[in-house]
């Protein structure tokens, strides 16, 4: 038996810098955080000579190739796993609400089957395995920002080069100043989950075009100027660059914002938000707030029809919490082909 826990996160700013559309022709740049939800992945024997899939639905396959969830199929055919496997994850949060759950499946999923294996694996292998199941072997059009910050977790600044490689830079803010930071920003779910994917594949199709090509620059300048800000403890600064970094957002491809979404963020800086942003590609899912504390009541009365989940950072990334892997039958062991 073996179970994985691997973090959700929540992007403050140059989301879309971390596509190859862009940082090809220079570097990107997101400050992002990993907070306390997760997506936990366990991995079990199966009786039977199949494996069997939990999720939102169960397969029972007998062939790995006629598994139907993409990255249990694309994971489980790079591993070479045997049969004679459950395969179940859980996680604290729906999808497509904007917190890379897809990835933290991917780095969960894969940290678990190294643990199967009995293998030591660092957070950049795992995070560079994750963009290679997610981005080179199922085509899908997203960036990397999300399976670096699940694999790695914590307050960090990321910085996406154009020869592939990721930088990961810690941000420099003591226990203290991420408390007073973290009690300024609420989140709100607004429901309408969305398929990152489409509108990704516009945004990066976009990149063709100069202006919009410029509003990922400008967003990439502001991640800078927002980590300078938190490592200044300068969090009221954070909240007015979360607003200018949505202002850019939302005009890089049709579906990042709609009615619902812009009238709720009016109420919110209406009601002393003095920024925030939608999390993840957008359409839908949860709205991150940054709001003093002074005014928060006055907000959370504004908002009430909606969901709030409370916001607390998380420093670890992907972990296993439980392996009985040792007692594995070896020759099951020597079966297994290294990736």
């Amino acid at each position: 038996m073996i179970v994985v826990r691997t973090p959700f996160r929540i992007s403050f700013t140059g989301g879309g810098s971390d596509l190859p559309s862009y940082y090809r022709s220079g570097h990107g740049a997101v400050v992002s955080a990993t907070i306390d939800k997760y997506m936990y992945i366990a991995i079990h024997p199966y009786f039977q000579d199949k494996i069997r899939i939990k999720y939102s639905r169960t397969e029972d396959v007998d062939r790995i190739e006629d598994i139907q969830h993409p990255i249990v199929r694309e994971c489980l055919a790079w591993r070479r796993i045997p049969l004679g496997m459950e395969l179940a994850s859980f996680a604290d949060v729906p999808a497509g609400s904007g917190l890379g759950s897809s990835s933290s499946f991917a780095v969960g999923l894969l940290h678990a089957l190294h643990a199967h294996r009995r293998e030591a694996v660092s957070p950049e292998d795992l995070a560079r395995a994750a963009c290679q199941v997610e981005i080179t072997r199922l085509r899908e059009p997203i960036g990397k920002q999300d399976q670096y910050a699940a694999a790695y977790g914590g307050l960090n600044y990321l910085r996406f080069n154009s020869d592939e490689s990721v930088s990961v830079e810690p941000i420099s803010l003591d226990a203290g100043g991420r408390d007073e930071f973290e009690r300024r920003l609420l989140l709100f779910y607004i429901g309408q989950e969305h398929k990152a994917g489409e509108i990704l594949a516009e945004q990066s199709r976009n990149m063709a075009d100069d202006g919009k090509f410029g509003l990922v620059t400008r967003m990439v300048e502001i991640a800078e100027r927002f980590r300078t800000a938190l490592e200044r403890r300068q969090f009221g600064e954070c909240g007015l660059l979360l607003d200018e970094n949505w202002k850019l957002k939302r005009r890089l491809a049709s579906g990042v914002s709609n009615e619902r979404v812009e009238s709720t963020y009016r109420q919110a800086l209406e009601s002393g938000a003095t920024g925030g942003k939608l999390l993840g590609a957008g359409g839908g899912g949860f709205l991150l707030l940054y709001c003093e504390p002074e005014h928060q009541g006055r907000l959370r009365s504004r908002l009430a029809e909606l969901r709030e989940m409370p916001v607390h950072f998380s420093n670890g990334g992907s972990t296993v919490l439980y392996s009985d892997a040792a007692n594995t039958d070896a020759q099951d062991q020597t079966a297994l082909e290294t990736v």
